[in-house]
């Protein structure tokens, strides 16, 4: 009952929000709040526990600093066990790092984050340093267990598979089959290996859910074009003895090119999921979704991508010659 109050006090904040600003640069009109259910095989592990998912917050230039601020303020106000956030926390650069550290430090539930592409293109360690010095946990192909008044919930993050440095045997190592666990994957395609290893939940970004998604333009670029199988939303399954699990695939929150977004789920969003709720149990936006067919990146892509980060790395240490990029403006 509780949490479900929270809930329509997080809808009428977001509708104060709205009253409070002007409408033609209000940056929370463009959100959309979302809702789900966790799996059926925690109900008998957890009870009542709330994680907001936040993914691409991209912190720079292109999205504006409101649009985050509202993005902390939304996920405070639907009062969250935990925060988790998959990855692509800068756009290009280090410049806005002290404002990504601002904004990972009004979170108000522990943080738990894993890293994207664009975090190893503008470098992976001062971004990692601002997080930590935001108050998030980063897990670099590793788990944690939190504790959340009785309950205990292990979180695994892999570090971000588009550039090549997700090692899945790493992040699983330890991990303890006798408690709950959910998984962060930039990439969700990453998710197929974790469910049969046993993570049934995992949270994932990276797609912008293709930000026009007027006449399912998401899914022939993001889908189709680009070979995702999983573009936006919940996937899978969350029944009890399916050999699949589920992914869900946030809209983000920021944007690294252009921040044009177009079309309902093309919106940004704040995601919440109730672990120990049952399926079924309340209105979802939608219902679990089939993959689409995919297409496996091939080993020349691979490299293709992992050169492009070497590249990256070594025009910062040529500018600068410490590799720290601070100052220095975007990287192309």
């Amino acid at each position: 009952m509780g949490k479900n109050a929270t809930i329509e006090g997080l809808r009428k904040f977001r509708k104060k929000l709205l009253r409070e600003r002007d409408p033609w640069h209000d940056a929370s009109r463009r959100f959309r709040i979302r809702r789900f259910a966790g799996p059926e095989c925690f109900l008998e592990h957890l009870e009542g526990l709330r994680v907001a998912h936040l993914t691409d917050l991209h912190v720079g230039r292109v999205t504006p600093m409101a649009v985050q601020y509202d993005a902390v303020a939304m996920t405070n106000a639907g009062n969250p066990d935990v925060v988790v956030i998959s990855g692509d926390f800068v756009c290009h650069s280090q410049v806005y790092l002290d404002d990504l550290t601002d904004v990972i430090s009004k979170i108000d539930a522990p943080v738990f984050a894993s890293l994207g592409n664009h975090d190893h293109w503008a470098g992976a360690e001062p971004v990692r340093k601002a997080l930590l010095k935001g108050g998030a946990e980063v897990l670099d192909n590793a788990h944690t267990v939190v504790e959340i008044g009785h309950q205990r919930l292990q979180i695994l993050g892999l570090d971000d598979a588009y550039t090549g440095h997700a090692d899945r045997g790493r992040a699983l190592k330890g991990l303890r089959e006798d408690l709950p666990v959910i998984g962060l994957s930039h990439i969700g395609e990453e998710a197929d290996a974790l469910w049969e290893a046993g993570v049934p939940l995992v949270f994932s970004g990276h797609t912008h859910a293709g930000q026009i998604t007027v006449a399912r333009l998401h899914e022939l670029s993001v889908g189709k074009l680009a070979g995702h199988k999983y573009v936006h939303g919940l996937y899978g399954s969350r029944g009890v003895g399916d050999p699949e699990g589920a992914v869900y695939v946030g809209a983000g929150v920021g944007a690294a090119v252009v921040p044009l977004r177009l079309g309902e789920r093309a919106k940004r969003e704040v995601a919440f999921f109730e672990l120990g709720e049952q399926p079924g149990a309340f209105d979802e936006h939608h219902g679990e979704q089939p993959a689409h067919p995919g297409r496996k990146p091939s080993l020349k892509t691979k490299e293709r991508r992992a050169q492009a980060v070497r590249r990256k790395a070594q025009k910062r240490e040529r500018r600068d010659g410490n590799g720290s990029g601070r100052g220095a403006g975007l990287d192309s």
